[in-house]
């Protein structure tokens, strides 16, 4: 089956001398791993600098389900950046979602509005000049409504707690270990506030916001299996 898709890098490793494993996360297919010949001249149709975190790239392949891997036929560049490889704090959001994603995503199949969301939050962040501080917390609290475990707010009140387990505010505290005390959980609801249009109105400190990005991903840590801590965390903890 002959697949022509929009998709976005993730994470690429280099395997032997001139070949490259990719995954990707597609528009049509969801998370779908490649193999590919990396000529060493750089005259090839196939170059390195194709997959470099979230790229948007346009591909045509031949699917084969019995293959762990796929082949590109066609690949190509779909929409270069203009500012996040060349700006310092841009570029460490940028690797920063990518190891997100790269777990967040995994085994996502075809989810259009997933992938629409991710590529034009990317092309937001392209296209910002400034004030993008929270741009990660906005992203990884939205991400969640397409993933399945969106927090419900229908219970957000003052002096509730928030059960992280169930995604829900609660007016008493949960029996168990995983959850936010009242002073913490109306942060669900401060973050559930801030869009990308709005969120330079929320002042946070460095020391806030790290708490903040903490939550969220020992959030995603207890629905998604197998979720690690992130490696790119301690930098972008240092710059914002």
């Amino acid at each position: 089956m002959e697949v022509k898709t929009r998709a976005l890098v993730l994470h690429a490793l280099k395997f032997g001398d001139s070949q490259m494993i990719v995954d990707l996360l597609t528009r049509e297919q969801g998370r779908v791993s490649f193999i590919c010949y990396i000529p060493k001249t750089g005259r090839g149709k196939v170059k390195k600098q194709f997959f470099q975190p979230l790229t948007l790239l346009n591909l045509v392949y031949t699917y084969k389900p019995n293959h762990s891997l796929q082949r590109f036929s066609e690949i190509s560049i779909s929409q270069p950046y203009g500012s996040l490889p060349f700006d310092a704090y841009k570029l460490s959001i940028t690797l920063f979602i990518s190891e997100f994603l790269t777990y967040a995503t995994r085994g996502e199949q075809e989810n259009t509005h997933l992938y629409d969301y991710i590529e034009s939050s990317m092309m937001w962040l392209d296209n910002v000049s400034r004030s993008f501080a929270n741009f990660h917390l906005v992203f990884m609290m939205h991400l969640s409504r397409f993933i399945g475990f969106f927090p419900n707010l229908s219970d957000n009140v003052r002096g509730a707690w928030f059960d992280l387990r169930d995604g829900s505010f609660s007016l008493v505290c949960p029996s168990h270990g995983d959850y936010l005390s009242p002073k913490e959980a109306s942060v669900i609801g401060l973050l559930m506030r801030m869009n990308y249009d709005n969120m330079h109105l929320f002042r946070m400190s460095q020391a806030e916001r790290n708490r903040c990005v903490e939550i969220i991903l020992y959030y995603y840590r207890l629905h998604v299996p197998n979720f690690p801590e992130l490696k790119s965390f301690e930098v972008l903890r240092t710059l914002f």
